[in-house]
This record gives C-alpha cells, structure tokens and sequence, in this order.
C-alpha cells in the first residue's frame, strides 16, 4: 500500500527523530524515500536552537548528507528542495503529490512553519489539501538513532465505513512488521455521553444505561466482524470494546496494551464521525506519546474545527 514515502525535514535534529522510523518502514515495505525541505517565506534565523537553512544550496547539502545516511542504513533516498514556501502545509501537500508519494512522515514538533500551531492541527491541514495519509512520530533527543518498533497497533472504529478507511493501511503495516492489530470502539456511560443526547439520557438514567450496554453489546458483534474478515486475510487480531469518554478511554488502552501504534481515519481537520468526531486527531495528540497514522476519508471535505 505504502511505496513512496516523503519525510519534510528542517535541518534540525528534532525533526530527525522521524527518520531510523522511516528507514525501517522503507526495508520492510520495499519502499522508496524522498526528502524534503521547504524553503519557507519570511523564515526565522533560527529552529529549535540550530541556523535554519534559508538558502537552496545549504539545504540541499543537508539533505543530501541525509540520503547518505539511509544508503549507510541500506536505503536508498532522494531529496529536492521547494522554494517561497508561503504555506508550509500546502508545500508538503503540493511536493508529496508532484512525487507521487503515498506518505507523509513528519515529526510532530519539526517543522519551524508551524510555530504557533498545535501541530495535530497542520498534519490535518496537509491532509486538508490532498489525501495521501500522514504519519506523525514524535521527537526524541536521540533524533535518528530513535529506535522504531511496531508490534501492537490499534484501530478506532465506530461502526461507519467512514472510521473503516483506516483497516487497509492497518493491515498493510501489521503485515510488514508481522505486528498486532487491536479493533477498538468506546461506548460511553451515562456520565461521559455529551451533547443533547447526555443531557437527554441523564433525565432518564436508568433506561440510559441499559441502552449504552445495548449499545456495547452490538459494537462487540460488530467488531468481531470486522476482526474475522480482517484474519482471513492472515492478520492476527484482538477486540475491545471500551466504556467512558472515548479519548481517555483510547489513550489508556495505548498505555496499558503498550500499543506502539494508532491508526485514525480523518477528515481531514476534525475527527472521524459518531463518538469520535470534534478534533480527534488534536486531542490525541495533545495526550498520547505514541506515532499516529492519519488516513484522509474519501470524498470528505474537510470539516471546520
């Protein structure tokens, strides 16, 4: 599924921390690499500490001692360098489709453009001007010797096709790194439902209660669909259904079944529908420590924050 992968780097070693991830992606789905840097418009002298390259020919030399770093790590990468980059996320967009890349990595703290943004929000914004997914990894002080595992990942689902876009790019990870993959849907409790509806069954809470074990009931059905379906194709899978406040819920779970992975299906600025809507993906973010793979829904436009 994955055979071109663009890594948008800015020459600082934060934003490294993507790439012994990206090598080890590269080996196992016998991919290719292409790196990036924007040559970004009113840019500020300095990126976390480190001179930011202004200029085509330095960037260019970085990025080339790059490439020699992944044909040390057995990979073989190219590099270009996109100039007056207004917009940085639609630099990123614009350069991984004049590619032909199938996905984005990028460290979730690398890119000076985004200063003043949470950068849940920018990766969403890329995804905003295209559909290729994203990959988002986030820094390490160890920068390119970070070491990459994938043995456990995980999949938020809510019975739509639309939370179902992410299986494909799930299963094709899973079988590369020979990993896990855990069907997760939360169903709230009475206290957690929010909106209209929570202060709805709050009035009524006894009837609420049974309604949402109703509810648990037929998401455990349905996710052992989903998993005997995704087996026959030979990946090893495990279910939950959840209970509370599905964020909380979700980033527990990463926690306690030492996940190493999450993939969402997005928007492509707010979350995925049902339970999961509403700034998903900036939520999790804002939590979870762990890489997070953005598959863009197709044919949806962008939903405002």
């Amino acid at each position: 599924m994955f055979r071109h992968l663009l890594v948008p780097l800015d020459g600082s070693p934060m934003a490294e921390s993507v790439l012994s991830a990206t090598a080890d992606l590269v080996r196992r789905l016998s991919a290719h690499v292409t790196l990036l840097h924007i040559i970004e418009r009113g840019a500020p002298k300095t990126v976390h500490g480190e001179r930011h390259l202004t200029q085509p020919a330095e960037a260019e030399s970085y990025l080339r001692g790059v490439a020699e770093w992944f044909v040390s790590e057995g990979v073989r990468a190219d590099f270009l360098v996109h100039r007056d980059g207004a917009d940085v996320a639609k630099s990123i967009a614009d350069g991984a489709t004049e590619i032909g890349a199938d996905l984005v990595v990028l460290c979730t703290h690398g890119w000076s453009g985004l200063r003043g943004f949470l950068f849940g929000r920018v990766a969403q914004q890329v995804l905003r001007w295209g559909t290729i997914p994203v990959l988002l990894i986030q820094p390490s002080t160890e920068g390119r010797k970070e070491p990459f595992s994938c043995r456990r990942l995980v999949v938020p689902l809510d019975g739509s096709g639309m939370a179902e876009t992410a299986l494909p790019a799930a299963s094709a990870v899973a079988h590369a790194f020979e990993a896990e993959v855990l069907l997760m849907w939360v169903v709230p409790t009475v206290a957690t439902v929010c909106g209209e509806r929570g202060a709805a069954m709050k009035l009524m809470p006894s009837a609420a209660a049974a309604l949402l074990d109703a509810e648990a009931a037929q998401a455990g059905t349905y996710l052992e669909r989903v998993g005997a379906r995704l087996r026959e194709e030979g990946v090893k899978i495990s279910v939950e259904v959840g209970r509370g406040e599905p964020i909380r819920v979700l980033i527990d779970t990463v926690a306690k079944r030492e996940i190493d992975l999450i993939v969402i299906a997005t928007h492509g600025r707010s979350g995925i529908s049902a339970v999961w809507a509403g700034s998903v993906t900036s939520r999790i973010l804002r939590y979870s420590t762990r890489p997070i793979l953005l598959i863009r829904i197709p044919g949806a436009p962008p939903r405002s924050e």
